[in-house]
């Protein structure tokens, strides 16, 4: 059972590498402009990152990132525990709303990505009901498909095992 259960995490590996190779090997995204993105591009941009609620994903950045510093500089000096606390305190105090750098780079990124009547489209999208349906399914879409992958590769682990073990059998070797 520990072998099977060893190919099949070998095999799991395998199959992560084979998707992140894949994606390595997807056309690149063309190139940004030469010249800054429009302020009007930038702020269809913006509009867009809002109707998709991203910035959900980075809101907690600065406390997290104070914390993970916090917790490194703890395990080589644990005599210090009390005062790393009070100075994690000060420190994400002193930098409370840094992570709204992130959403701007963001808009920067996607005004770089799409012309400014493409961004103007896409916010006007993201408001229309099919627009705000795209933005609520996406993320069940998104989680049921890998949910289907995980329980494929597992699946289709089990029968490479299989086939393994039947062709090392025909060798006169069990495994």
């Amino acid at each position: 059972m520990k072998k099977f259960l060893n190919v099949l995490l070998a095999a799991g590996a395998a199959f992560g590498l084979m998707l992140g190779s894949a994606m390595a090997q997807a056309p690149a995204a063309k190139a940004p402009p030469a010249k800054p993105p429009s302020a009007a591009a930038i702020g269809y941009a913006k509009e867009i990152l809002v109707s998709k609620n991203v910035a959900v994903i980075y809101q907690g950045a600065v406390p997290g990132l104070v914390q993970r510093t916090k917790e490194v500089l703890l395990q080589a000096n644990l005599n210090y525990q009390k005062d790393l606390d009070e100075v994690a305190i000060q420190v994400a105090r002193d930098f409370a709303g840094r992570e709204k750098e992130i959403g701007e780079e963001m808009a920067r990124i996607y005004a770089t990505a799409f012309t400014e009547q493409e961004l103007k489209d896409l916010a006007a999208f993201y408001k229309s009901p099919l627009g705000i349906k795209v933005i609520e399914q996406e993320p069940v879409a998104f989680n049921a498909s890998r949910q289907y992958m995980d329980q494929w590769a597992q699946k289709f682990s089990e029968e490479l095992n299989g086939r393994f073990r039947s062709e090392m059998k025909k060798r006169g070797k069990e495994i």
